[in-house]
């Protein structure tokens, strides 16, 4: 259902079995998937992709320019996948052309309300974010991740998959997967065990992580030698284990510790 005060371009691709509420700005070239609801007083800008079966709450703004100061109007995008939920005041930014020209976002993300995801993040699936968390520019968020409330995270830093921060945090560097994170500036306090044993990670697996990080974060072994002493272990066999020294190894920003 489409209810007659919301404004729709023409051009707008709207599938079969969405809704949209009362006074929604749904503006030229936007697409939006089968089954996706779209709540009163929301704006979706041209350049937006939305994928199947998303909620996207009253107030949301998805898809507005990029708050960059060399953004001169260029056709930039944000493309959201499907099933994601969308909460109130929410604001999502399309990309600009210097970080690839294309904001992403997977699927069955929670993005709660005032969150805000800035230019060109990448974003996989089953995110939370909740109420008021942010996102600068460029930032890789992991697989299930979880943003604790009012943390901030700065452009171009990571978090890795399985990944919680708590709220207020704040976040300079990157952020290992499978971790716990916390503080002004943000440092490690272990392991996510319980959203690893959550997301059914063998006991065999979270010993592995947990030896992991204690010889890499904990040991007083410089980051260089820590690496290769994992590395040279047994438990680097263990996929996670190795997902963990590639993330360090792959940091530009510097590791969280």
């Amino acid at each position: 259902m489409i209810h007659p005060t919301a404004i729709i371009d023409p051009t707008a691709e709207i599938s079969g079995g969405v809704e949209i509420g009362p006074y929604s700005v749904i503006e030229k070239g936007v697409s939006i998937g089968e089954g996706t609801k779209v709540g009163p007083h929301v704006v979706i800008r041209e350049g937006t992709e939305i994928g199947k079966g998303c909620q996207v709450f009253q107030f949301s703004s998805i898809g507005e320019a990029p708050q960059f100061l060399g953004y001169k109007g260029e056709k930039t995008l944000l493309q959201i996948g499907d099933h994601n939920i969308i909460r109130e005041f929410t604001t999502l930014h399309r990309a600009t052309v210097k970080g690839g020209g294309k904001t992403v976002i997977g699927n069955e993300n929670f993005f709660m309300a005032y969150s805000h995801v800035a230019h060109d993040c990448q974003i996989g699936n089953q995110v939370v974010m909740a109420n008021g968390a942010t996102l600068g520019g460029h930032i890789l968020i992991e697989d299930h991740a979880i943003i604790g409330g009012l943390a901030a995270v700065h452009q171009f830093c990571r978090i890795g998959a399985h990944a919680i921060l708590s709220g207020l945090t704040g976040v300079s560097q990157d952020v290992p997967p499978y971790m716990m994170a916390a503080g002004s500036r943000a440092k490690l306090y272990g392991l996510n065990t319980v959203g690893l044993k959550r997301h059914q990670f063998s006991e065999q697996t979270i010993r592995a992580l947990k030896k992991a990080y204690r010889t890499i974060f904990r040991s007083g072994l410089t980051l260089e030698k820590a690496m290769k002493a994992v590395g040279e272990d047994n438990i680097s066999l263990i996929p996670e284990v190795r997902h963990l020294l590639d993330f360090i190894q792959r940091s530009k920003r510097g590791i969280s510790r």
